[in-house]
């Protein structure tokens, strides 16, 4: 199999057939192996599950060894938003790739990101046409509260989980993006996690497996 983006692929554990997948998108200046390391325990919990951990289709303005969804070089609220949809395009293409190859349904794929991944996700799993299983958002926010509201056609079941110690994207964006899902009726659960800065702790890697689990009957 070959798609569009470079991706590490991860299989659960007892593995007989593709049921569901779950697609990991990482932060800025990162790649699919980073965020990969999340399925080493999931993997013996969600049965027939397939990871799929793409890397950003641009190497990243800051680490060269690392990739990015857009680009931050620009303190530019209209600059991102163009970049963003670029690779909201390129991401679209990616998991239609991924519904042709293993003949699966929005509804049998769970949408996960961390920070720019975690932006990605929220525009990706609420602007389809038809709602995904779920999204699982980690230190992230919102890229356009305006652009999304004009783009909603779905109401994907939402989990947002953020640290409070969080300096690179602050905690004050989970409760604006809680505010702004609940006001579009979208179905979102959110967690402030006490003494945690801009990663994703144990505690938020059980919290975001209990609720695929829960979405995914199993």
């Amino acid at each position: 199999m070959s798609f569009s983006l470079n991706t590490t692929i991860i299989k659960s554990d007892n593995f007989e057939k593709v049921s569901n997948a779950i697609i990991l998108l990482h932060g800025y200046g990162g790649d699919g192996k980073d965020i990969s390391m999340l399925t080493i325990n999931w993997k013996r919990f969600l049965k027939n599950s397939i990871f799929l951990c793409p890397d950003g289709y641009q190497t990243c303005e800051v680490n060269p060894n690392g990739y990015q969804w857009f680009d931050l070089s620009k303190e530019d609220p209209e600059y991102i938003l163009k970049e963003s949809l670029v690779a909201e395009k390129k991401l679209n293409q990616f998991i239609a790739e991924i519904k042709k190859e293993y003949g699966l349904k929005n509804s049998q794929i769970c949408l996960l990101g961390f920070s720019q991944g975690c932006m990605m996700v929220i525009n990706l799993g609420l602007t389809s046409e038809e709602s995904y299983n779920c999204i699982v958002g980690f230190s992230g926010k919102i890229i356009n509260k305006n652009n999304l509201s004009g783009r909603m056609k779905s109401k994907t079941k939402t989990l947002l989980i953020h640290g409070d110690q969080d300096t690179i994207v602050p905690p004050s964006n989970l409760l604006e993006s809680k505010d702004f899902l609940i006001r579009q009726k979208v179905e979102v659960t959110t967690k402030l996690l006490n003494n945690c800065d801009h990663h994703i702790p144990v505690e938020a890697s059980s919290l975001a497996l209990n609720f695929i689990k829960h979405n995914l009957n199993q």
